[in-house]
């Protein structure tokens, strides 16, 4: 099946570019490939106001081999997606975002076995708590998958918290965050110092991590939560640097 996949892969394009750089233009840091302008697939400048983010940029795009491929260059992916996609339209992000608060992944609980319970407990109450502390919201908790609404007034203070994220650099990294883990709230404890990476992963994947205890491993589940994960902590990193 590996060997199947492989052969399915895209042709990359060559390198075209022998060093990749940053150049500081009217407060801007933008990636520079052999001196010239880099551009975003919408054909914008790809520039940030960050010099330490603009170097990871040049970083990615310097350790490719003789290809240039996308899959390895996470951090850029994700700001060429705030650069065309979320600063035009922060709004709309901030919608699509709001909308994992009301089905988030840490309100559904199961009732058994225990060591499962336990695990939801252990990594979830936690996030609950520091969400009602810090923003004033309460949200309330199920058993099984069925659909829970949840008041009108969390939704409400979920939704002023993540509009205070000014950045489309750190709202499109939250977004990202959000998407991988299947949590808002996770994402915001992460992006807000209270959990590390390994603990809001972790968090993510309890589910994943506690079944995988019971009937081991699968090579295939695991590759892809460790893609996910290295997209994850590349989120993680554009949040911090441009928050």
């Amino acid at each position: 099946m590996r060997a199947a996949q492989a052969g399915m892969k895209p042709t990359l394009p060559k390198r075209f570019y022998k060093e990749a750089g940053v150049e500081e233009r009217a407060g801007l840091f933008h990636l520079t490939l052999d001196g010239r302008v880099a551009r975003t697939p919408g054909k914008n400048a790809l520039a940030v106001p960050s010099l330490a983010l603009a170097e990871a940029i040049a970083r990615e795009w310097a350790g490719q081999g003789t290809e240039v491929d996308p899959s390895t260059m996470p951090i850029t992916r994700i700001v060429n997606s705030a650069i065309d996609g979320v600063a035009p339209r922060q709004a709309e992000v901030v919608d699509d975002l709001v909308r994992y608060a009301g089905s988030d992944l840490i309100y559904y609980r199961v009732s058994e076995p225990a060591r499962l319970v336990q695990s939801q407990d252990s990594a979830w109450n936690p996030i609950l708590d520091w969400v009602k502390e810090s923003h004033g919201a309460r949200f309330t908790l199920a058993e099984g998958v069925m659909h829970v609404t949840q008041p009108e007034e969390a939704i409400a203070a979920i939704r002023a918290a993540i509009e205070r994220i000014d950045s489309p650099f750190a709202l499109a990294a939250l977004h990202v965050m959000t998407t991988l883990s299947g949590s808002l709230l996770i994402a915001l404890a992460h992006a807000s110092g209270q959990l590390d990476a390994d603990d809001a992963w972790a968090a993510a994947h309890v589910d994943e991590l506690y079944q995988e205890s019971v009937w081991g491993e699968d090579y295939e589940a695991m590759e892809r939560r460790r893609r996910r994960e290295a997209d994850f902590r590349a989120a993680s990193l554009v949040y911090s640097l441009a928050a």
